[in-house]
């Protein structure tokens, strides 16, 4: 059998973000003793490709090294993981944005596991491709203090290929638009004007060229366009290309999360091209990765980071843990804390779901600060519990901290 796609849930409406995962991915998440991490090579807290075998033997490891806890009655969860599963899932299920997934999945137990987890949290399944081969697998190692240490096996999995991709990959509403048979695309600017008014397609294309030195916005109102979420990686450096290529042909933003120090660290220069090119609207980086993306140079703290990531994309923000984010779009930059009450559990996918809120505020108009803000809502709601999943509780929670700061919530509340 080749590849099959699926059709499940989420049909009615076309994403209005799309993320491209390569290879789906199943987290073994556990909370350690120090002594587990101690006999794993590479440096503590990154994330660093293991072989089969290597995966297995850390998993036979576990129980004799899981740290209990009253706060968790599961020492150990299985569920579907990888960075832009998590903040696509983190759209779908917590803020209610439609959100779909670009990729492959194995013919085996671990690809129906992410499967069935992201279409029952209300992820759009339609794009992902079944193929013979195994699931990508990954185990996150968490200490005591709620930092994580992954070690992900991808060499022998499934993934989608960039000649795979096509136009239809992208397909759903750039604009929240309605066809008429005269040819005109009528486009509906929400919450501004209130009513459909009718372009041409040639000044449909102007619109968005225009509008893309305006960032697509209008007195406060971003207008909803669609969105493409990856991560780098050089291994997937063909298929990130490919479909950057296709995304912009079909006029969709392009963000980017940084995914690890290891990562900008060991393949700097084809990241550099990637973000020199122009190509990404939106950069995502955590302190470490920023430090390792300037390393070398004079200066390469957060903030000369920041600023040089903001020389190519129209959004650049770095994430500072405890000490909060900074965030730059145009000639304004912000500072916003961390969330105070948050219960740091365990730090997975706190970047993911930081970037799930961010995105959030800019496809509903939100200032800048107001972005950074949502973000460090729902990036504070993922670390209370173990693993890149926000549970139904801390939802509950996030939504609390959102009112209280006097933040636009989702329409939809779990």
């Amino acid at each position: 059998m080749g590849a099959e796609t699926l059709v499940k849930n989420g049909e009615a409406k076309a994403p209005l973000i799309l993320g491209l995962q390569p290879a789906a991915l199943i987290d073994h998440v556990a909370r350690v003793d120090w002594s587990l991490l101690h006999q794993i090579p590479g440096e503590r807290g990154g994330s660093i490709p293991v072989e089969i075998k290597e995966l297995e033997h850390i998993l036979s490891e576990l129980k004799r090294h899981i740290l209990a806890s009253i706060d968790e009655p599961s020492p150990m969860k299985t569920m579907a993981g990888g960075s832009v599963a998590n903040t696509i899932r983190g759209l779908s299920s917590g803020f209610g944005v439609n959100g779909g997934m670009i990729g492959a999945y194995g013919d085996d137990e671990q690809g129906q596991l992410f499967v069935s987890n992201m279409d029952i949290s209300g992820v759009n399944i339609s794009r992902l491709r079944r193929k013979n081969g195994p699931t990508a697998q990954c185990v996150c190692l968490v200490d005591a203090y709620g930092n994580r240490t992954m070690r992900p096996c991808l060499s022998t999995a499934v993934k989608v290929q960039g000649d795979e991709l096509t136009k239809d990959d992208f397909s759903g509403s750039k604009v929240t638009d309605e066809r008429c048979s005269l040819g005109f695309s009528f486009i509906r600017l929400p919450d501004y004007f209130g009513h459909y008014f009718p372009m041409s397609y040639a000044e449909y294309a102007l619109f968005i060229v225009l509008g893309s030195w305006f960032c697509f916005r209008l007195d406060g109102v971003y207008l909803s366009l669609q969105w493409l979420v990856m991560r780098y990686g050089i291994f997937n450096l063909e298929v990130i290309q490919a479909a950057i290529r296709i995304a912009k042909q079909e006029f969709l933003f392009v963000s980017l999360d940084l995914a690890s120090f290891e990562m900008v660290r060991n393949f700097r220069e084809p990241l550099v091209r990637l973000l020199e090119s122009g190509d990404i609207d939106l950069c995502f980086a955590n302190e470490d990765e920023a430090t390792e993306l300037l390393r070398g140079e004079e200066n390469a703290d957060p903030e000369a980071a920041l600023g040089y990531l903001s020389k190519y994309c129209r959004w650049a923000v770095v994430t500072l843990g405890a000490n909060g984010c900074i965030a730059k779009h145009g000639q304004e930059i912000v500072r916003v804390p961390a969330i105070g009450e948050a219960k740091a559990v365990d730090a997975t996918g706190a970047g993911d779901l930081f970037a799930s809120g961010f995105l959030y505020g800019l496809i509903k108009g939100l200032s800048l600060e107001d972005c950074c803000k949502v973000g460090s809502c729902s990036g504070g709601a993922v670390t209370r519990s173990l693993g890149g999943e926000v549970t139904l509780e801390n939802w509950q929670w996030m939504y609390k901290q959102m009112q209280i700061k006097g933040l636009l919530l989702p329409e939809i509340q779990n």
